[in-house]
């Protein structure tokens, strides 16, 4: 059994209109990883596909996988690709659902978005550059969740 720690909420930081699991499997692939960025994947129409148990470790936030849940929605960006809080009513209604069944299994678990961690600092505290600016899920997770 895990000790889960965190309820980690991600973007695709993709189209919602094109997006597939195909392509983000194929995503996962090219980046060598053996097991999905994410235990569960919201689709814009608010269908919840379980991509993995979990009881396995996942790839959505380096240095923390073993002691997170990551859920993704379909999205984060807009046609010109910059960060924009895109959640169709279906998803925020999923989520809050998978939010609250998530909670009563792991009551202590405390729910943030991926931005939230530390862009420079995995949990074994190694300091490691990352490339980019880490906006997911371009949304405030943390305020949003923090009564569930």
């Amino acid at each position: 059994m895990r000790n889960i720690q965190y309820l980690v909420i991600h973007c695709t930081a993709s189209s919602q209109n094109t997006t597939t699991l195909s392509s983000l499997n194929r995503t996962w692939k090219d980046r060598g990883w053996n097991t999905p960025g994410y235990h569960y994947l919201i689709m814009p129409n608010g269908d919840l596909i379980t991509l993995l148990e979990e009881n396995k470790i996942s790839n959505g936030v380096k240095g923390y996988n073993a002691i997170t849940i990551n859920i993704a929605y379909v999205g984060g960006i807009n046609a010109q690709g910059k960060a924009i809080d895109n959640r169709t009513e279906k998803q925020k209604a999923t989520l809050f659902f998978l939010l609250e069944n998530l909670r009563e299994r792991y009551p202590k678990a405390e729910i943030q978005g991926h931005r939230d961690f530390s862009p420079d600092t995995n949990y074994n505290g190694i300091i490691e550059k990352k490339e980019y600016l880490k906006e997911c899920p371009c949304f405030d997770a943390k305020q949003e969740y923090k009564n569930i």
